[in-house]
């Protein structure tokens, strides 16, 4: 469960967004999106490797 403490004065906008925020950081809804529909797992695998492969070229750019 997410807690968002609201200080004494505090807009309620600024604290509904440190809400949606720390909300999107669970990764809930990405979640639910991916049990919508089933993906093969061999479909799976590729799709980590393909990012594996994007954040080792990222790193390979800043040497």
């Amino acid at each position: 469960m997410i807690v968002i403490p609201v200080k004494e004065g505090e807009n309620i906008e600024r604290a509904l967004k440190r809400f949606k925020r720390k909300f999107e950081k669970t990764g809930v809804v990405k979640e639910l999106r991916g049990r919508q529909a089933f993906t093969k797992p061999s479909v799976e695998r590729r799709a980590e490797i393909k990012k594996a492969i994007y954040i080792e070229n990222l790193l390979r750019q800043d040497d």
